[in-house]
């Protein structure tokens, strides 16, 4: 048996609940929630109107995930009071939360990590670095005040490219000089932080077939203060089967031992209709033949990607946009929502079955 054979038969018998952190992460990215319902928007169990935080909850849910913006002058959501309501309605009810800073006034993903405008005009890498470590700080500080401080905090949205450019600037590749100095600052300020809840840091990529490729990256470059490993995983844009994203999670924990993993992001459409005129963003493309694109199929596949990260010692999964269901306001992409069948509640805000995935253990059969 090669090195490599022998490291996944060692990673495959560790016990599946030796986690670094927060234990067991399964829920969804709530962000969207406090808009949709100043938007209109009903949430809904066998028809009567319901929190759907307490959805996410009865269902088995534990973790609410909430990103933040540094200044996006072009919302009023997803700012610190917005934060703050999002993390007071996830504490009542007794759920843990993960903090995503996207480190952007706007959306910061795999392609792209736009510098604040605020922090535009700083080139010095060290003058940078303090900005991102005082603004981290005092965030975390200022949720400590008002007893909201976040169990696990992700220090940047989809990391796959170097942090904090100029919009328009290709990020690779990587200066890991400058982008471990960087990251580094915000873990700092994540260890810093003074209360009595000390948070965990979550490093994030995008797609499982970049995992590997950027932590040996920056773990050379001196990245090696986290607790877990996210990871966005879509059918749409990754490479992997779910056996595949399996494996991989197996030579994680083989890699990086002591360190959580977690499917941080995924998402998986129950229809290919539409009930606005926004164009949705996971169609025919975003459909695994074996399981088409219905109710049912949401479910199966969710109930299969979750066993299958469970089974191999991952450590949660979290469901992105859940309730970012259509409306008559508007985002950057127009009137509605692009996210509207691949959400866990239907056109009339019914919760759909898919959302049972976060009961999974870890022992269900696949479908």
């Amino acid at each position: 048996m090669n090195r490599l054979a022998r490291a996944l038969a060692m990673a495959a018998a560790l016990p599946v609940a030796a986690h670094a952190g927060t234990g067991r992460m399964m829920g969804a990215d709530m962000s969207f929630v406090n808009e949709m319902e100043d938007c209109g928007a009903i949430y809904r169990e066998n028809g009567a109107a319901k929190d759907p935080f307490t959805i996410l909850k009865e269902h088995g849910g534990n973790l609410v995930r909430v990103r933040i913006w540094n200044n996006a002058t072009w919302t009023r959501y997803s700012n610190l009071a917005d934060v703050k309501k999002t993390i007071g309605r996830a504490r009542a009810l007794g759920m843990q939360v993960l903090l995503d800073f996207h480190y952007s006034d706007t959306w910061a993903d795999g392609d792209k990590q736009v510098v604040p405008a605020a922090w535009a005009a700083i080139t010095d890498t060290d003058a940078l670095a303090k900005a991102l470590n005082l603004y981290t700080y005092d965030t975390l500080a200022a949720l400590d005040h008002d007893g909201l401080m976040p169990d696990m905090v992700q220090v940047g949205n989809e990391i796959n490219g170097e942090i904090l450019q100029p919009e328009g600037t290709k990020s690779h590749p990587i200066d890991w000089t400058r982008n471990a100095k960087l990251i580094n600052a915000g873990i700092k300020a994540v260890r810093d932080a003074k209360s009595a809840i000390k948070p965990k840091v979550m490093l994030h990529i995008a797609q499982p077939e970049n995992v590997e490729p950027w932590f040996a990256a920056a773990t050379k470059a001196g990245v090696t203060d986290f607790d877990a490993i996210g990871i966005s995983y879509y059918a749409k844009w990754s490479k992997y089967t779910i056996k595949q994203l399996g494996i991989e999670i197996v030579r994680l924990r083989m890699l990086y031992p002591g360190k959580d993993v977690v499917v941080v992001e995924t998402a998986y459409p129950w229809t290919l209709k539409w009930k606005d005129s926004q164009p949705n963003t996971l169609g025919q493309d975003s459909v695994v033949p074996y399981y088409g694109a219905t109710r049912d199929a949401q479910k199966n596949y969710l109930m299969d990607l979750a066993t299958t990260v469970i089974a191999n010692g991952g450590a949660g999964v979290v469901y992105w946009e859940p309730a970012w269901v259509s409306t008559d306001c508007t985002t950057p992409w127009g009137r509605g929502s692009s996210w509207e069948n691949a959400t866990l509640f239907d056109f009339e805000g019914e919760v759909l079955p898919g959302i049972d995935f976060l009961k999974v253990d870890g022992t269900a059969p696949l479908h």
